[in-house]
């Protein structure tokens, strides 16, 4: 059986990390504070991945947000994934050769699935994560792209049959309603896709203790759980996260060695 993994996501934007809630981003610090006010390169051995995401509402400089993966990966030594804004493959190319172990695509899955087929051909899908943003409207699930500004014409189950056929190696289920809330994930919106979801599934948006993730991980739909509460999360709160959930007899790794 495949271990369950625990994930937090860095939010980036124009040079600088941020919390998000329901999509509003709001800055905290560039890598330079996260690492003095929060010691995240030794908080990472309390993760099982790093998800950095370029949430840039001008335009997403590639080049720029590459040089700042390039020097996280420096300091922290498990699998990071990179994404936003990858719309050809050189932009794939400059995040693998800055460090990223797998890239993450959100609207290319809609706008360009050549794109995504060529990705996979080249990286393979375990190199590959899908990103899917949702919101809850009058009983249905609607997806949204371009950073959750633009909604699609079809439902999340539609969508997510159309996704798996890309042959992606995960999916990263983000609930926009949940997000940065810290009221809990989305559990009801499994219940609507557990049988069209195959792949490893990432569910993200309303983390904000460790009794979330918990939850969450004893679930057999979810293979991780994603957080990026920075301020519910960095300090101990990860580490005692983690040690709790071992203790429960969850199967995820025990980096007890380093971490307690």
């Amino acid at each position: 059986m495949l271990r369950k993994r625990i994930i937090f996501t860095l939010i980036y934007s124009d040079g600088f990390f941020n919390q998000s809630r329901n999509f509003r981003l709001q800055s905290v610090g560039n890598l330079g504070w996260l690492e003095k006010n929060y010691k995240f390169q030794e908080i990472a051995f309390a993760l099982d991945e790093l998800v950095v995401l370029n949430a840039s509402r001008k335009e997403k400089n590639m080049a720029d947000f590459a040089g700042m993966i390039r020097k996280l990966v420096d300091d922290v030594f498990i699998p990071v994934a990179a994404g936003g804004g990858i719309s050809s493959m050189d932009d794939a190319e400059v995040l693998f050769q800055s460090g990223a172990d797998k890239i993450v695509l959100n609207s290319a899955l809609h706008q360009n699935p050549i794109l995504i087929r060529n990705l996979v051909k080249k990286y393979g899908s375990q190199s590959i994560v899908g990103s899917i943003d949702y919101r809850k409207s009058e009983g249905n699930y609607e997806v949204y792209i371009n950073d959750g500004n633009y909604k699609l014409d079809l439902y999340l189950e539609e969508y997510l049959e159309k996704v798996i056929t890309l042959d992606i190696g995960e999916i990263y289920l983000n609930s926009m309603d949940k997000d940065g809330t810290g009221f809990g994930f989305d559990h009801e919106v499994l219940e609507r896709i557990k049988e069209i979801v195959t792949l490893p599934l990432i569910i993200a948006g309303g983390a904000g203790n460790e009794n979330h993730l918990m939850a969450a991980l004893k679930l057999d739909a979810i293979s991780a759980v994603a957080t990026a509460n920075l301020f519910n999360f960095i300090g101990d709160g990860l580490p005692k996260a983690r040690k709790k959930i071992l203790e429960s007899g969850e199967n995820i790794a025990n980096w007890t060695d380093n971490v307690f």
